[in-house]
């Protein structure tokens, strides 16, 4: 796995565990500890999502890097070197 794959895996692990830790906060609204763990994945979410698009680009269209069209560069996702090593 590629040092870009390590980074997107941690990235998906923190926002599935984000939208995990909502779910529970709709049926326990006074939880405060579930609270702060959010606000704290939440940062790390922002900070794994920087390093990866200072390192390798937009992840969204929407990335606010400065180049709008930055996400269409290679390599794409049927691009892998995953054949090759078949």
């Amino acid at each position: 796995m590629t040092e870009r794959e390590i980074l997107m895996n941690k990235i998906a692990t923190i926002d599935f565990a984000l939208v995990d830790m909502h779910l529970f906060l709709d049926t326990h609204p006074d939880n405060t500890a579930i609270a702060k763990k959010i606000n704290e994945y939440e940062e790390k979410s922002l900070n794994l999502k920087f390093e990866y698009e200072n390192n390798y680009g937009p992840i969204t269209t929407s990335a606010e890097n400065g180049n709008r069209w930055a996400w269409i560069s290679n390599p794409w996702p049927w691009d892998s070197t995953i054949e090759e090593e078949c």
